[in-house]
């Protein structure tokens, strides 16, 4: 079978990293990004919606999905915007250019500095309940804002297949509970009672979720501002946040499902949505980059234990975190490459385990999977890890955090790298563990003595006034 236009590029590019060092006995895990792939998926994208909507579509990746300022730069220049939902993940936006025209803030636990911060550079907050409000009524009357502000409801139409991802449950603990006793009249109510408040907020789920009840999440919330515009006499509510959550297939190479089936499942579903009256926000972040990135990892050894070949490689627990801890929810495909970075054709294939290096029995990246019997030296990789693996380190036995590097196929057969993020060093996994307070816990205490001031960076002007104090211009 002819391998597609994604293998041909991914084959390439594991081969260039290989032949220019960036996978090597010094370095034995790195990951890669697609660029011209992360492209494609920002277009396929903001195409879908333009197919069936004339409506202003604000298309914000979420970052939480892959916080690295240069993917949120790349994106930011395909015509995407932003949601964040921590003074971390905005700091990481601002780093990358965003403007707060085209930040979306969302949090289920968002504190007076957060709020304050927000409103006064003008980013869009959905607030997550009413309490929430309540803290944006003494804001909003301290200071005038330009954020459009809005709240996040949970329609309650049901879990997919990983509880965990799942937030329209009737337990999530985001949002307002729609169909909770006395709630649905209670959100209408906070409404009339604000004028301000122009925006309403959803998110069905993410990973396991069906379109089919993606698209119920999105017709309740687009009922209930219809309710609200009629009660209201004029339409308040002019923008609908629908949220991202579409599933990534992890089976193949093939993206399914698509962008075009959702919007048209909209369209088909919940016209008035997408009739004009109604400007849309979007929030799709493992959809955008996961088909795009893929981990690389050398075998250190090959060995057998109970008749089961094994091969040790240096990406586990620390990247493929979901993936150890979750197997049968978050599985994820192997290639074999060969120590020069060719794929692994022509032997038989042979039962066996792919390990990672950390100190526990289940950091597994794949349990009795067919591959071409690997030996010391080859290369694994691991692709569709372009969201929340390599760039959500979980630093188990103080592993370091890879190297990230974008790669460009180039049209005379060429790859062309780009470093996205260097791989953390010694003297830096050190200093994060407090290297420089080495003595704090065996000094002799002294008595009255002052704790040091935090220091804030320039990057997090979250410390300040009161809660109730007015806002900085």
């Amino acid at each position: 079978m002819a391998s597609t236009p994604r293998e041909q590029a991914r084959d390439r590019a594991v081969r260039a990293a290989v032949e220019q060092g960036l996978l090597s006995p010094a370095e034995p895990v790195t990951a890669l990004l697609d660029t011209t792939g992360i492209r494609a998926s920002a277009a396929a994208l903001t195409s879908a919606f333009a197919a069936v909507t004339d409506a202003p579509v604000l298309h914000a990746f979420a970052v939480k999905a892959c916080p690295l300022v240069p993917v949120l730069r790349l994106l930011y220049e395909a015509g995407l915007g932003v949601e964040v939902a921590s003074p971390g993940e905005l700091a990481l936006a601002r780093a990358a250019g965003v403007p707060p025209s085209r930040t979306v803030l969302d949090s289920p636990a968002k504190t007076p500095a957060e709020l304050r911060q927000a409103l006064a550079l003008g980013i869009a907050v959905n607030a997550d309940n009413l309490q929430e409000l309540a803290r944006l009524d003494t804001l909003v009357r301290s200071a005038p804002t330009a954020s459009s502000l809005g709240l996040r409801v949970n329609p309650q139409v049901g879990a997919g297949s990983i509880g965990a991802l799942s937030t329209a449950t009737p337990t999530s603990k985001f949002g307002v509970a729609l169909r909770d006793e006395g709630a649905r009249e209670a959100v209408v109510q906070a409404y009339l009672d604000r004028p301000w408040l122009t925006r309403l907020h959803t998110h069905t789920g993410s990973q396991g979720i069906p379109l089919a009840l993606m698209a119920e999440g999105v017709g309740a919330v687009y009922a209930l501002a219809e309710e609200i515009n009629t009660k209201a006499g004029r339409q308040q509510i002019d923008t609908l946040d629908l949220g991202g959550g579409l599933p990534v297939n992890f089976a193949s190479d093939e993206e399914t499902p698509t962008y075009a089936e959702y919007a048209e499942l909209l369209a088909a579903t919940v016209p008035g949505l997408l009739d004009g009256r109604y400007a849309l926000v979007t929030e799709f972040g493992r959809s955008l980059l996961a088909k795009h990135g893929t981990v690389l990892a050398r075998v250190e050894y090959t060995k057998t234990s109970g008749g089961r070949p094994i091969a040790v490689t240096h990406a586990g627990v620390q990247l493929a975190t979901r993936t150890v801890y979750a197997p049968e929810s978050w599985p994820l495909r192997i290639l074999a490459y060969d120590a020069e970075g060719r794929p692994r054709t022509g032997e038989p294939a042979v039962v066996q385990d792919v390990a990672g290096p950390a100190c526990f029995a289940g950091d597994l990246l794949a349990t009795g999977r067919a591959l071409p019997p690997l030996r010391p030296g080859d290369v694994v990789a691991v692709p569709d890890t372009g969201a929340y693996y390599f760039a959500h380190h979980y630093a188990y036995n103080s592993l370091p955090r890879p190297a990230v590097h974008g790669f460009t196929p180039t049209d005379d057969g060429g790859i062309v790298f780009a470093t996205v993020r260097t791989a953390q060093t010694l003297d830096e996994i050190v200093a994060e563990s407090g290297g420089a307070r080495a003595d704090a816990l065996v000094r002799e205490p002294v008595h009255g003595a002052v704790r040091e001031p935090v220091r804030e960076s320039a990057c997090e002007p979250m410390r300040g006034p009161a809660p109730d104090a007015p806002m900085e211009p």
